[in-house]
């Protein structure tokens, strides 16, 4: 490339046969004194070497020789300058190229090199050429590197050495060399002609700024080298780095046209950190709504702090996607869980709240909670060191007074619990590889839509998901994979879980999760919970199971269909409300299981696939519905598919409302229920009171509270066998354990009815 060509540009200095008042004796600015009538100078028409030359006694120790033309320079551009020299008489002294760099002001460029390579002349009449490269960039061949900042140079050469010699000069030539140093100028900018020293320790933003405006659309080559970068840098071009970057935390590099991983790990070298800083300009990038991995997998070996990858921002609200890649955890004693032990008191009136917490400076935000009257997935969501507090994602059920309590806190792949609210964040096409290392994603403490899709979270050592607060508002999660590392375990050691949610209005979706301790722990209302398939069985016989699925909220609003219920079982509890006993409200209701696949094998006959576990007393169903589901058990049978769990209390049954309970299928499952339930009675010797027992018949053993319909078989007969035309009445709730109806006639009658009976009101 040539820009005497490309540009117009004059670069060849007005020869000494036009005259020496353009020629310097001092560095050419203007002003400075010429040539021209000069004692020491003359032009001679004919040297046998030369033709035209300058003959030129040297008078001074530096005796200088400057064109006072400017010969522009420009970035990218390289300069060669070349004299052909001899000596005539008298002492011989040294020549160089030399030159005066100057701003566009005209001022002198301070810090660079002023002239080039010397050499000495040896003998009289010997032609000696000297030459020097001038330019921009720190190339290698490049004897004056002059940087962005010099527009123009006054260019020539010097004399030193002895005085009293006298020298012949040929016309001085100034050639573009540019091509011996850029392979394609034409495609291709590289960021040392603007300035860009790659030593690590020059700051090297203004350079790669400045090459991005010059680019205009072509490649921006960042060469071999470690450039450092102490501010916010943007390309709108293509990059290609074959060095590396260095940048302070809060300095962003925005690669706009090269806006995927591949390239930030181009630009970073390190994995780790390639991926936080993309993470960084993600979030501050109006032009990309998602970062693609490129299919790379980036080795973890500490808890990414998302948040402090992007120290400008505490809260993000604008939907961003993460794509395509996977996320490795390497050995690292990073991982370890903390683990903290500190005195507290509970009150139930301030019920998120733990108060005169000792130690509490070494209590990690984030930590699991541990104690007596603690329930499942608690965790510190914020602390106060200065008044000794500590809120909770959610309230304890039984831990009024003061304890010890033991906060862990897991290690996450990826922790997003240091931004205040995160919203509408995407994850999708991701494996989290934790290899039993770390747990994968720590959600903020608030923040609505957190979406995972099509993601695999592989052998987490503690947990998948975790919300510590309210992050998890409207959370999706769809068609992922939730692989323990826990398989070779039996059920009773296993301790970890796939996700737990706080809040309402989680879509939990078409997932599949592989034997831990439990699959998700839902304390929010509103959840749907479709087409998933968890199990979590082992090889004992009569073996135990885990919960797969708790809902840990008794006015829970759920939906739960279409899942693939495997070798665990459904709990519905109340263990996070801090007063557990009913006093008010709907107790447990409004939930609907339908469509599901239940199936358990080598199980204890006690096992049931639905259990609800009151923590307090006087509670009751409302608004329940179980149906059209499939209950079947191998190897073995069980007692009944639902039951109540009355470790901590048992349900009030005679407050039930609105129980369905129909068109299921029991295979191996000894009492099979309905409500209504239809029951078969014969009386075969006449009384006047029929005493018909449900036992058996009704869900969670409920009490015979309604009855909807009495409908005879054939005729109802007195002790003379013949047909009576009487209707019976009903009472209910009868028996010790309140499970029969009367059929109460006006005489002693017998025969066969079909009755309707319900344990529940309506």
């Amino acid at each position: 490339m040539n820009k005497a060509i490309t540009d117009g540009l004059v670069l060849m200095p007005t020869p000494f046969a036009a005259g020496l008042d353009v020629w310097s004796s001092g560095d050419g600015t203007p002003g400075s004194d010429t040539y021209e009538n000069a004692a020491n100078a003359a032009f001679v028409p004919a040297d046998q070497d030369f033709g035209g030359a300058l003959e030129l006694l040297k008078t001074q120790s530096t005796q200088r020789l400057r064109y006072m033309g400017q010969t522009t320079l420009l970035p990218g551009c390289y300069l060669r300058v070349t004299a052909r020299v001899k000596a005539i008489s008298g002492n011989l002294p040294t020549v160089r190229i030399a030159g005066y760099p100057a701003q566009s002001g005209g001022g002198r460029v301070s810090g660079v090199p002023e002239f080039g390579p010397s050499t000495t002349l040896a003998a009289y009449g010997d032609v000696v050429e000297v030459s020097a490269i001038i330019g921009s960039g720190a190339r290698g061949g490049v004897d004056m590197v002059w940087g962005a900042g010099a527009a123009y140079g006054h260019l020539g050469l010097d004399l030193t050495g002895p005085t009293g010699g006298v020298v012949r000069i040929d016309d001085i030539e100034i050639e573009d060399v540019t091509a011996v140093f850029l392979r394609d100028m034409l495609a291709q900018v590289d960021v040392r002609d603007f300035g860009a020293v790659g030593n690590g320790v020059t700051d090297d933003t203004a350079a790669f700024e400045a090459a991005n405006t010059a680019a205009d659309g072509r490649t921006v080559l960042v060469p071999a080298g470690n450039y450092l970068l102490n501010g916010d840098v943007t390309f709108d071009t293509p990059v290609k780095f074959e060095g590396h970057v260095t940048m302070p935390v809060a300095a962003v590099l925005l690669l706009r046209r090269n806006f995927d991983l591949p390239s930030y790990i181009e630009a970073f070298e390190n994995e780790e950190t390639a991926f936080l800083k993309a993470f960084q300009a993600l979030l501050n990038n109006a032009d990309h709504d998602s970062l693609d991995m490129g299919g790379r997998k980036v080795n973890v070996t500490g808890p990414l702090d998302m948040q402090a990858a992007v120290p400008d921002k505490s809260s993000y609200a604008t939907r961003r996607v993460i794509r395509n890649g996977q996320l490795e955890a390497a050995s690292s004693s990073s991982w370890d869980t903390v683990v903290v032990t500190s005195q507290a008191s509970y009150a139930t009136s301030d019920s998120r709240k733990l108060t005169n917490v000792t130690n509490i400076a070494n209590v990690p935000v984030g930590a699991l909670v541990e104690g007596t009257g603690v329930g499942r997935e608690i965790y510190v969501r914020s602390k106060n060191v200065a008044t000794q507090e500590i809120t909770l994602n959610a309230p304890l059920y039984d831990a009024a007074g003061t304890q010890n309590f033991t906060f862990r806190k897991f290690q996450y792949m990826v922790d997003f619990s240091g931004f205040a609210s995160l919203s509408k964040f995407v994850m999708a096409d991701v494996e989290f590889q934790c290899n039993d290392r770390c747990s994968a994603i720590n959600l903020a403490p608030a923040g609505l839509i957190f979406h995972l899709r099509d993601c695999f979270v592989s052998r987490p050592k503690n947990r998948g998901i975790t919300s510590i607060g309210g992050g998890c508002q409207g959370m999706l999660i769809d068609r992922c994979q939730f692989l323990s590392a826990e398989d070779a375990l039996t059920v009773p050691n296993r301790s970890s879980i796939a996700l737990n949610t706080n809040a309402n209005d989680v879509k939990l979706r078409d997932c599949r999760a592989t034997k831990f301790r439990h699959f998700a722990l839902l304390a929010g209302g509103n959840s749907i919970v479709t087409g998933n398939h968890f199990f979590q069985g082992d090889e004992v016989d009569n073996g135990v199971r885990s919960a797969g699925l708790i809902l840990a909220s008794a006015h829970t609003s759920a939906v739960v269909t279409g899942n693939y219920v495997d070798n665990c079982f459904i709990e519905w509890t109340n263990e996070q409300d801090p007063t557990p006993a009913f006093t008010s409200g709907y107790s447990f209701s409004a939930l609907s299981i339908s469509d599901n696949i239940f199936l358990s094998g080598e199980v204890a006959p006690w096992f049931s696939y639905i259990v609800v576990k009151p923590h307090g007393a006087g509670h009751f169903l409302s608004g329940v519905s179980i149906t059209s589901n499939r209950f079947r058990s191998l190897n073995g049978s069980i007692d009944r598919a639902e039951r109540v769990d009355t470790t901590f209390a048992d349900l009030d049954m005679s407050r039930c409302k609105n129980v369905v309970m129909k068109g299921n299928s029991f295979h191996a499952v000894t009492t099979q229920v309905e409500n209504m339930a239809e029951i078969e009675f014969n009386q075969s010797t006449p009384s006047e009171t029929w005493v018909i027992n449900t036992s058996g018949h009704l869900p969670f053993e409920g009490q015979a509270l309604n009855t909807d319909a009495v409908m005879a078989h054939g005729a109802i007969r007195n002790s003379n066998n013949v047909a009576q035309f009487d209707m019976p009445y009903v009472t209910h709730a009868e028996g010790a354990d309140r499970d029969q109806i009367h059929l109460v006639w006006p005489t002693p009658v017998k025969g066969k009815v079909s009755v309707m009976v319900r344990m529940d009101s309506r």
